[in-house]
């Protein structure tokens, strides 16, 4: 894992990315000289910014990608899913490349180079991803791995490590801890040079260790106290073998947390608390401009919201209800009503379910299309919450969930 703008990315991913953007930028390249001929193309590249202008494209189409989540990990093992976002991803670099050619001319390739490109970048794109995707399944190029614990953080870590294969990580084993100074040894496969699977001892487990080859070994123990051999992790560390948190490597795959074995120590030392003066000033203004621009331009539909509101139930057009934001503060926050105006008359707080009946037809069609809630707008120019961050949820919830999620409240920090 690399971590880049405070997010982790796999190695094989990162590369991924690199490759592409080469690719990408190639395939354009290839449409100049196709397009133009080998003479006016090599003066284009040269002496009209044409390398400029297609590094500039490159890096667009790949931020692209990243946004349409093509190089999420859930995302890359998904051949169709791949296809059809990458279509998507084609479609929207054909409406932002429109737009910015319209305003500043000057970074326009030429119509034919553009989408003579566009095609050639599809196709190398759609065969480069089948041909990353089998090369990286190989075992060969995976990284042997065993998992250290036998509680329920260690099977979830395994089943995320398992449905993952391109992270390249291949999990040869678990080591289980069974008492008094031995352990259960687990192996996907014997070693060649004979058995390490079995009841075996503290001496012994660094010689299984080696004979499998291992070069990571991941600590998912849900319980440490009087558990956790330090010295012999240490000193197999010492021989080269990496040690890493399973916890911590959980959320790097995952993006979440184990709540099941999330302890103190790991948020005291964790990174992720900081938040800069700058930063919390840019996100506030740009809340303010995003939330103003997204008021001013979503103004034409708001007179046929309401009136679909209004003909389709009868009732209040906004709905006001308590939520709590950082630092505990409750405010009211405004939606368009989607469901019945008695819809919690019987039932008192509760969540929606995706075919409650308490939501209108119309209701329903605002959800799904994030209408409803363009009057939370006006609590993000407020200040009572921000564009990016945790959803804030009514307090009648969030007693119930200080209870069954530990250290919950944080989210309000």
């Amino acid at each position: 894992m690399i971590r880049l703008l405070n997010a982790y990315f796999p190695r094989r991913t990162l590369l991924l990315g690199i490759s592409e953007g080469c690719l990408i930028a190639l395939s354009f390249v290839a449409a100049a000289i196709v397009r133009l001929g080998t003479n006016d193309a090599t003066v284009m590249l040269r002496y009209e910014l044409g390398f400029l202008k297609i590094l500039t494209l490159s890096g667009a189409f790949i931020i692209c990608m990243y946004y349409f989540d093509l190089y999420d990990t859930s995302i890359l093992s998904n051949r169709r899913e791949v296809l059809s976002r990458l279509i998507q991803v084609l479609g929207t670099m054909c409406i932002l490349l429109a737009v910015v050619y319209y305003l500043y001319p000057p970074l326009e390739l030429g119509r034919g180079i553009i989408l003579l490109g566009l095609l050639i970048v599809v196709i190398i794109l759609a065969l480069w991803r089948g041909l990353f995707a089998a090369v990286i399944r190989r075992p060969q190029f995976a990284e042997r791995t065993m998992i250290f614990g036998d509680g329920p953080s260690a099977s979830k870590l395994f089943q995320e490590l398992d449905s993952h294969p391109e992270l390249g990580i291949s999990i040869v084993g678990r080591i289980l801890v069974t008492g008094n100074g031995s352990y259960e040894l687990n192996c996907e496969h014997h070693s060649p040079n004979g058995t390490s699977e079995g009841t075996i001892t503290d001496e012994d487990l660094p010689t299984a260790i080696g004979l499998q080859r291992v070069s990571r070994i991941i600590v998912a123990l849900d319980d440490r106290r009087g558990r956790l051999p330090v010295e012999l992790l240490l000193s197999m560390k010492g021989r080269g073998v990496f040690i890493q948190d399973g916890t911590e490597y959980y959320e790097q795959v995952t993006g979440k947390l184990p709540i099941e074995s999330l302890r103190l120590g790991t948020l005291l030392f964790s990174s992720g608390f900081h938040l800069s003066r700058f930063l919390r000033i840019y996100k506030r203004l740009a809340s303010i401009v995003v939330s103003i621009v997204g008021l001013v331009l979503c103004l034409p539909f708001l007179p046929f919201v309401a009136l679909a509101i209004k003909l389709s139930s009868p009732g209040p057009l906004l709905y006001h209800q308590k939520r709590v934001g950082r630092d505990d503060i409750i405010f009211y926050c405004h939606k368009f009503r989607t469901m019945r105006a008695d819809a919690e008359a019987d039932t008192g707080p509760t969540w929606a379910g995706d075919e409650d009946p308490r939501i209108t037809p119309v209701g329903r069609f605002l959800r799904t299309t994030r209408l409803d809630e363009i009057p939370q707008l006006w609590n993000v120019l407020k200040g009572d919450m921000s564009l990016v961050g945790p959803r804030p949820e009514r307090p009648e919830f969030i007693e119930w969930l200080k209870k069954e999620i530990p250290f919950y409240n944080l989210r309000h920090t």
